[in-house]
């Protein structure tokens, strides 16, 4: 999976508003809110005010999207198509095993803290 490139001043992970991810692409804005349209893959965060805020897999669908139609000459339904079979094809990733000690020590955390709450 490729990154998504960084903005100066913000966390390679960190999520970006819809003004970074046009300014980031070269895209219109009033593109990326079409394609929310077409692509259900492409489901930004919506805050207070519909604000939106990707997630750096948002920008790597982006980014994949705009190097389909506009490098590769995919149509709009021809891109649809091609994200439909690449998620037939490939199921759900598994969580890495590291993941699962987290999760279980965060799990541990709150049952501890739930007796203790019982307690008081």
């Amino acid at each position: 999976m490729a990154t998504p490139p960084t903005i100066p001043g913000k966390a390679e992970g960190a999520f970006r508003t819809i003004g970074e991810l046009s300014k980031e692409t070269g895209l219109p804005q009033h593109i990326l809110r079409y394609w929310e349209t077409r692509f259900p893959q492409l489901r930004p965060l919506q805050r207070a005010g519909n604000r939106r805020y990707y997630r750096p897999e948002d920008v790597v669908l982006v980014q994949r999207i705009a190097r389909m139609l506009n490098d590769e000459g995919y149509t709009i339904r021809g891109v649809q198509q091609a994200l439909m079979a690449d998620r037939k094809r490939s199921p759900a990733t598994p969580l890495p095993p590291a993941s699962y000690g987290a999760i279980l020590a965060v799990r541990e955390a709150l049952v501890e803290a739930l007796e203790q709450d019982a307690l008081a």
